[in-house]
């Protein structure tokens, strides 16, 4: 191995947000806000050491006219080593976080393409956030490396507090896309070989929530600041920025106590005010400057900023704040430092009164810039305060409580000298990104040290060397029962043969499957999936791949998931000929047995990490988390190097969702079971044809030209 080769190659994934290299738009709307920030320094951070011989950060791309053009590049370099990278998944548009799951699978496996082509795999993968988790551990367990996950924040806590804010949960679920994320959050928890988080708060306080939690993969890693950019103001140093303020401000020399975030609910901005117009000391004391991302007109904002800003503006007037309140429409990233500087000078605070901040970036670019911190008690601003010793925590909901500190630190100059001196002091000892890299590699390196076995290169079979697409089926309701279009579908697969590769997945064992091959005279399948994705077979010698085997008997315990559901009412165990030693199979009784999602919770609790597949609404079959027929699928389009895009996959029930999602074609026949692939139905690649079984292939042949000209189409 060479030197070059014994260096890191990282793979940053964030997804959602508008990240470019310079100038972030920190605070546009409710996804843009410091997680952008994060992963943009930790890819310079890393960047910048010897070990590391290349990091991407991967996001989505946008072609939107109402963002900068600098969103539609497909790669951006940030310097010799480092780039981000853009990907396609669905609309070209610029769209919020909570509608891209629905094309998360197709980031997903054009993802996997670009790796493809490139000269090597990464090492690690890194995914930022719930929706870059859920792709990671596709990614990973594809590529069979390593995977890190960063939460930034979590669906659990996050409906905990909006639960406790008087929302429903019907309102939370219609809003926020909620199961959907937690779910995903909880894959993550089982798959992740580490879990980055800034503080042992977030541990301790918001991971605990979750199945899943296993505090011995997680490790407290805190981000850091840049010292160069945030820094004290010299002395003599004169900053204009007051005067941007004095069209507010009836008193602009005033000490001025600045919040800067995005109009966020969760940010709790509207409590300053409460807290200032129920202290007429507060209000004589200072000014408050409120930075709460850039507007040209409230109306244009999405609801929820509108909602935020409106009533900022509502309690400025029930409180008579008017010439007490700056809140400026528009400011600069790069004039930030600037302004922190400003407020330093002026003999400042830095306020963050979130309902819960996960770290705090802000609360670091204050204190290295001098300023004393008041912040909330519920998350990172605990581990920061504390290990800085630079200002005072609150409980966010208490007005007085806010205001009462916001006083101590005004009117005590000891006290605020005292912590602007140590927090300069606790960023360059524990938040430098340079520190954060060092930690960071150290952890990666007992990682990469242990590598999941390496795939072995499998020559295709020759036949299938000069295919361009296929055909992929499961059996059951797809396949069978219209005699007639079974052998009109066997005719079509044998007169295109040459081009044409034709595979089975399915939840049967694959005696059962080839006997059904044998008994309709249908052509010999060039693949079989077999067992719901935990097995494959190449070719008429029925070739077992035994990397997948290995593969996907990663962290797999039969007789635990057994011992763990047996019990359960509504379950009865299948007979031995359906079950495998990576297949525990059960008859499904809708009425008495709990739902999918709460016997996957029972797996989770018990350290268990599962897929749990049902179809048909009766069969109900646990297989290894790395099995299923869509990652099958993906790992064979690899093996027989036919892209995603030129295969059809049809299927009738639950278990057939993950092969459809993405970027295969997709046909859901009319005998399918009428609830479990009905998430499908917006889906631009997936079509519902009107005609069962074989027929309903036949149709999707028809409907997407499959067959016609050098490429499939999709409908």
């Amino acid at each position: 191995m060479s030197s070059e080769d014994s260096k890191l190659y990282l793979l940053l994934i964030s997804i959602h947000g508008l990240i470019r290299g310079h100038d972030l738009e920190l605070g546009r709307d409710a996804d843009t806000g410091g997680q952008t920030l994060y992963v943009v320094e930790l890819a310079r951070a890393l960047g910048e050491r010897d070990d590391v011989a290349r990091v991407d950060l991967v996001t989505r791309r946008v072609v939107d006219p109402a963002v900068s053009e600098d969103y539609a590049r497909r790669e951006e370099p940030l310097n010799e080593k480092v780039r981000i990278v853009r990907i396609d998944a669905g609309p070209d548009g610029y769209i919020p976080k909570e509608e891209l799951w629905d094309h998360l699978d197709s980031f997903t496996d054009n993802l996997v393409e670009w790796i493809g082509a490139q000269d090597r795999v990464p090492d690690a993968v890194h995914s930022h956030y719930a929706d870059a988790g859920y792709v990671g551990v596709l990614l990973a367990n594809l590529v069979a490396v390593p995977l890190v996950h960063t939460g930034h924040s979590l669906g659990r806590d996050k409906r905990k507090l909006l639960l406790a804010k008087g929302l429903s949960s019907e309102e939370i679920e219609a809003t926020y896309n909620m199961a959907r994320r937690i779910h995903a959050e909880e894959q993550v928890l089982a798959n992740a070989d580490l879990v980055i988080t800034s503080t042992n708060n977030e541990i301790e306080e918001q991971y605990s929530l979750y199945n899943y939690y296993d505090p011995a993969c997680m490790a407290v890693i805190p981000p850091g600041t840049d010292l160069k950019r945030y820094r004290p103001p010299r002395e003599g140093e004169v900053f204009d920025y007051a005067k941007r303020l004095e069209p507010f401000l009836r008193d602009p020399g005033k000490p001025l106590v600045m919040a800067l975030s995005r109009p966020d609910e969760r940010k709790n901005i509207p409590i300053l005010l409460e807290a200032f117009g129920g202290s007429s000391e507060l209000c004589d004391a200072a000014n408050l400057l409120i930075i709460a991302g850039n507007r040209d007109d409230l109306r244009d904002l999405d609801a929820s900023a509108q909602d935020v800003l409106t009533q900022l503006l509502v309690l400025v007037d029930a409180h008579d704040l008017w010439g007490s309140v700056a809140v400026p429409k528009r400011h600069r990233g790069d004039e930030i430092p600037d302004v922190y500087r400003a407020v330093s000078a002026g003999g400042g605070l830095f306020v963050n009164p979130a309902l819960t901040e996960p770290f705090g970036l802000t609360l670091l670019e204050a204190a290295a810039s001098g300023l004393p911190l008041v912040a909330t008690e519920n998350g990172g601003p605990v581990d920061i305060i504390s290990n800085c010793g630079n200002g005072i925590l609150v409980d966010p909901l208490d007005a007085e409580a806010v205001a009462a500190a916001l006083l101590q630190l005004l009117k005590d100059q000891e006290a605020w000298q005292e912590a602007s001196r140590n927090g300069l002091a606790g960023v360059r000892k524990h938040y430098t990104w340079q520190a954060h890299a060092q930690s960071y590699v150290d952890k990666l390196r007992q990682l990469t040290g242990k590598r999941r076995k390496e795939p072995v290169a499998w020559p295709a079979v020759r036949a299938a060397r000069y295919r361009d697409r296929a055909i992929v089926s499961d059996i059951d309701q797809t396949l069978l029962g219209d005699p007639e279009a079974l052998q009109q579908f066997a005719d079509t697969l044998r007169r295109n043969r040459k081009r044409l590769a034709f595979g089975i997945a399915t939840g049967r064992r694959i005696d059962s499957a080839l006997a059904i091959v044998k008994k309709h005279n249908l052509p010999a399948p060039d693949v079989l999936i077999s067992a719901l994705g935990t097995r494959i077979h190449y070719g008429s010698a029925l070739t077992e791949d035994s990397f997948w085997a290995d593969h996907v008997d990663y962290d797999w315990n039969h007789d635990r998931v057994r011992r763990a559901l047996d019990d359960l009412p509504g379950l009865k165990l299948q007979p031995r000929t359906r079950r495998s030693r990576l297949k525990v199979s059960y008859f499904y009784d809708a009425e008495k047995a709990p739902s999918v999602e709460e016997i996957t919770t029972r797996l989770h609790q018990q350290e268990l990490t599962a897929n749990v597949l049902l179809s048909f609404g009766q069969f109900l079959d646990v297989v290894p988390s790395r099995a299923s027929k869509g990652q099958a699928l993906r790992y064979v389009a690899l093996r027989l190097d036919v892209p995603l895009e030129h295969i059809l996959v049809a299927g009738g029930s639950g278990a057939d969702e993950d092969m459809m999602r993405g970027n295969t074609l997709a046909v859901v026949v009319a005998n399918r079971h009428h609830e479990e692939l009905s998430a499908l139905v917006d889906l631009d690649r997936v079509y519902f044809s009107d005609r069962a079984g074989a027929a309903g292939l036949l149709d999707a042949i028809d409907h997407y030209a499959f067959l016609d000209g050098s490429g499939a189409a999709a409908g």
